[in-house]
């Protein structure tokens, strides 16, 4: 299994270094692709494990394809149904954002509730999601007091590092 710290690392030194412009590793199963991009292409990175894992899902989503080629755009997949209550202006929300690439998932189990939906409060502790990241689940935190105003990802959507999750209005 390849820990956060050793990719991060991986993708350091290959940006570092100006021979090497791609590198592949299979270790326990996984497989890890790290491909330098041409100046007119974006960042490419793939972690894909070796068989379907079903815990605590009976089975995994399947991500939308994010191959990207020079010069062309990648696929964009269909925009997610969103979970919005009436908010004021966006600029006063606060946003909880992916600190990681990974499987965004609304509760522990299929078979529970959501940890939060729009209109709920949350504390700063309060659990918001988990993301799913090389077969490790990550519990989110709100990070700041207040009411959820919008769910923003979808249960099983593959997301990217910063992207934003949930919009929160801060309690004054």
């Amino acid at each position: 299994m390849f820990k956060l710290s050793e990719i991060k690392e991986l993708i350091k030194l290959l940006d570092q270094t100006s021979s090497v412009h791609e590198l592949e590793i299979e270790s326990e199963g996984m497989k890890l692709a790290i491909r330098k991009p041409d100046r007119s292409e974006a960042v490419e990175a793939h972690v894909v494990p070796a068989t379907p894992y079903p815990y605590p899902f009976t089975h995994a989503p399947q991500p939308p394809a994010l191959q990207q080629t020079s010069g062309q755009a990648a696929p964009v997949p269909a925009a997610p149904q969103q979970e919005t209550l009436a908010a004021p202006a966006e600029g006063t929300l606060h946003k909880i954002v992916s600190p990681m690439v990974g499987t965004f998932y609304t509760s522990a189990s299929p078979d529970l509730p959501s940890f939060v939906s729009a209109g709920d409060r949350v504390t700063e502790k309060s659990t918001v999601c988990i993301i799913e990241a090389m077969k490790l689940m990550n519990e989110l935190e709100a990070e700041v007091r207040g009411e959820i105003v919008s769910v923003l990802a979808e249960n099983g959507q593959l997301v990217e590092y910063g992207q934003p999750l949930f919009l929160v209005k801060p309690e004054s």
